[in-house]
């Protein structure tokens, strides 16, 4: 019999708790416990036909009755849920590819990864299932991948996102160049288009134009004479030979390097800041972007993700979300409604630099911390079958839990794809902010920090619902996914401190200018 596990932390967990659990169970025979439950039930009934009068007929009979059928019970229980019998090993263990292969995407097998030194310290090892936890186990797989067939197949475009918000110019030398090529071109270029004042006609006022010249890249200082062509750096650049006719009047360096235009200094191929830039990115990123947004030329795609990296920011135009915020009234409540507004997208946004970290974490340790919990529940099972005198109600909360915490891998799915299709609705081709940075996002309206918020939290909003609602049908497993919210509490404590070193150095900045 085969066994399907979704991720190569439960791979291994699954095998170390049937391991543990089928030591358990071998120390509870060996010392006579599994019989303590017996002595139980007939102690109970026996006292619980005591207590029930003497005016019922022959006590005896309808005790021992009870007890015959509450035995039968445990010995039912026993048999398929704590004798182990079906084997389970990584040869009956599989990874679950059916996802990937739906999707399109391949997934390194356990031997192609460095799972396969752990796994090593198991092989040649194998346990044994009790036949009803091995029926669970395949039932509750089955079921949670045909649920998760149901999710149609999108890009991940939440995870993109964040890798890019986390990539920086690792290169110091670069990074300073960059800051220089801010000095020396955009700054005298866009100062001069603010002077000259030149006439754009409707294109002055459309987003696009405004985002373009809102960046060290603009197209429009690299392509319009006057600009670009004309600026140069002021300090010699090694990749750059001098050239007497294009650096006359300026001094030439031991080192050989020239002083390049503008346009050269950010075009040139291989030497270009643009293409060292892309450099710092992550070619499968790019690459998946560029599988994404395939309504947008390579250069427009690279151009985003450029930006993002040089020069991060966000406009705010229009709002596509229902919402009750604010008041309807007159001048002086919508006065009060957008200082109030305006004060809370300040603390979202400055917020947002320590949330969407932590929440990047949580995202990343929860899977892992569903898989110790399966484990646990794997390992508890032998104990609270003893501690619950065999009771088939007993066993019944026990599968439901089982079958509980296994599916909430479909609810993990859910609220990825959910949050990557918003991202695409957003701003993926003919989208209402399809025109504002389209591949990255990031310049939108402050309602989607608010989205963005309520994404993250649906992570452990859903499961919790999901567990939640089984008491609708008296399964009191309310506390049963506590272990997630506590399992990445920490991780989400030290992803948020990347954004509060950041609020801080920036208060701290803020403080000495006004000292100052």
């Amino acid at each position: 019999m085969t066994f399907y596990t979704n991720d190569y932390l439960e791979y291994y967990l699954t095998l170390a708790g049937w391991l543990i659990n089928n030591g358990i169970w071998d120390m509870i025979v060996d010392s006579g416990l599994f019989a303590v439950p017996f002595c139980i039930i007939i102690v109970r009934e026996w006292l619980k036909v005591r207590g029930e009068g003497a005016d019922e007929g022959n006590k005896g009979v309808l005790s021992l009755a009870r007890i015959e059928t509450h035995i039968y019970v445990g010995y039912v229980v026993v048999a398929f849920c704590g004798i182990p019998v079906v084997n389970v090993s990584f040869s009956t263990l599989q990874f679950d590819q059916s996802r990937a292969q739906q999707c399109q995407y391949s997934l390194p097998s356990p031997s192609s990864t460095g799972w396969e030194t752990s796994f090593s310290a198991l092989n040649g090892r194998s346990a044994q299932m009790p036949i009803w936890w091995a029926f669970m186990h395949a039932l509750s797989k089955a079921m949670t991948s045909g649920a998760v067939v149901a999710i149609p197949c999108g890009t991940d475009l939440r995870q993109m996102r964040m890798e890019v918000s986390n990539t920086r110019i690792n290169n110091p030398l670069l990074a300073q160049e960059v800051a220089d090529f801010t000095r020396f071109c955009y700054g005298p270029s866009r100062a001069r288009f603010f002077m000259k004042q030149p006439n754009l006609g409707s294109a002055a006022d459309s987003p696009e134009t405004l985002q373009d010249l809102s960046w060290i890249g603009s197209r429009y200082f690299l392509e319009t004479p006057g600009y670009y062509d004309t600026d140069y750096s002021k300090t010699p650049r090694a990749s750059w030979p001098y050239n007497a006719t294009r650096d006359a009047g300026l001094p030439e360096v031991s080192g050989g390097g020239g002083y390049p235009t503008c346009k050269q200094w950010w075009s040139d191929n291989s030497i270009g800041l643009k293409d060292r830039i892309l450099e710092q990115v992550d070619p499968d990123l790019m690459t998946r972007f560029l599988g994404w947004a395939n309504w947008l030329s390579v250069d427009q795609v690279q151009e985003s993700v450029i930006r993002q990296i040089v020069a991060p920011r966000q406009q705010i135009d229009g709002a596509v979300y229902s919402d009750y915020g604010g008041q309807i009234g007159g001048q002086q409540t919508s006065l009060t409604n957008g200082a109030s507004r305006a004060a809370g997208y300040v603390g979202i946004a400055f917020g947002s630099i320590a949330y969407f970290p932590a929440m990047d974490m949580v995202r990343q340790a929860l899977p892992m911390v569903m898989a110790f919990l399966k484990m646990a529940m794997v390992i508890c099972i032998p104990l609270v079958l003893i501690v619950g005198a065999y009771q088939l109600k007993v066993t019944m909360t026990m599968t439901v839990v089982f079958f509980a915490l296994i599916f909430v891998d479909f609810w993990f799915q859910l609220a990825r794809w959910i949050d990557s299709t918003i991202l695409d609705a957003l701003y993926g081709s003919g989208s209402p902010y399809s025109n504002f940075n389209p591949v990255l996002g990031l310049d939108n309206a402050a309602q989607d920090l608010v989205l963005n918020y309520v994404m993250g939290a649906m992570f452990l909003v859903l499961p919790a619902f999901w567990i939640t609602a089984l008491t609708w049908a008296g399964i009191n497993a309310g506390g049963v996914l506590e272990g997630l919210s506590r399992g990445t509490k920490d991780a989400q404590t030290q992803g948020s401190r990347g954004g509060d070193m950041v609020i801080g150095a920036a208060k701290k900045g803020i403080n000495s200018g006004v000292t100052n």
